[in-house]
């Protein structure tokens, strides 16, 4: 993934973390990796210290041999504010700079690091943590090709990757996968609660529900038909399938609904940025 060269990754809770492990698990080496991180000594990190990741508390505290050539930003909006100029000096080296922060545009990024700094700017969302994430990815000007490959490289270690053409699609990204797992995870909800309706027992609806959505998810994923196509598969003329559809695809059903969502999520992200 990083050829030769060295990562820091800023901030190491459960993206981060799950990104680390991915790079572990593919063959990056522990010594290629630094973590800075203010629980660097909680017992959690010791299983990457044991691969020969170094973690620190503070910048300050990284062994001063240690240059990086990729830094990863994993940490909340509002830690960032006050720690980026820390890292002028390695924009001036020529580091490239990921962001996995909520609305921080890279503008933030240039602003604070230099007009020249190299960033990607990216939007993973929660499956990550079981490496069946979705990752978009955005470069300014400064990123080379052959850097851009890297940090899709790294990214893809969680899940699958996308390019975008501009940066203002990550709004839209946002609402459709960014804060998608939640809207799945409501809908195994809501069907858990319409069997309960029905007549079965909580525990039970709540069994037949979730393994329905996960087990479709990894339907969908390994499958060579699309979504349309699947659906068309296990609907029967005039069954029961067909009923339940003719609810879900009225006119005031799921569709108009779902494009609502996604798109009081994008104008949220918006908003933040």
């Amino acid at each position: 993934m990083l050829n030769n060269g060295t990562l820091l990754l800023v901030g190491c809770g459960k993206m981060g973390g799950a990104m680390l492990q991915g790079w572990l698990d593919r063959g990056l080496e522990g010594a290629q990796v630094a973590i800075v991180d203010p629980s660097a000594k909680a017992p959690y990190m010791q299983p990457f210290v044991d691969k020969g990741v170094q973690a620190v508390e503070a910048l300050e505290d990284l062994d001063g041999a240690f240059k990086p050539d990729y830094i990863l930003f994993a940490v909340k909006p509002q830690m960032i504010d006050a720690t980026i100029t820390s890292y002028q000096s390695y924009a001036k080296q020529g580091a490239v700079f990921l962001s996995v922060i909520a609305g921080k545009k890279i503008s933030f990024f240039e602003d604070n690091l230099g007009s020249d700094a190299a960033v990607v700017r990216t939007m993973p969302n929660t499956p990550a943590a079981v490496s069946r994430g979705m990752t978009v990815l955005y470069a300014n000007k400064n990123v080379s090709q052959a850097q851009a490959d890297i940090c899709e490289g790294l990214m893809a270690a969680v899940g699958e990757t996308a390019w975008l053409d501009a940066e203002n699609q990550i709004d839209a990204v946002t609402g459709v996968s960014g804060s998608g797992p939640a809207y799945i995870f409501y809908l195994a909800e809501c069907l858990a609660q319409a069997g309960v309706d029905a007549g079965l027992p909580k525990e039970l609806a709540q069994k037949l529900a979730d393994t329905t959505v996960s087990g479709a998810g990894e339907l969908l994923r390994l499958s060579d038909d699309s979504p349309s196509q699947l659906r068309v598969n296990v609907t029967s003329p005039n069954g029961t399938t067909q009923a339940a559809l003719e609810v879900l695809m009225a006119d005031d059903g799921l569709q108009p609904v779902m494009s609502k969502a996604v798109a009081a999520a994008a104008k949220r992200s918006k908003e933040l940025s």
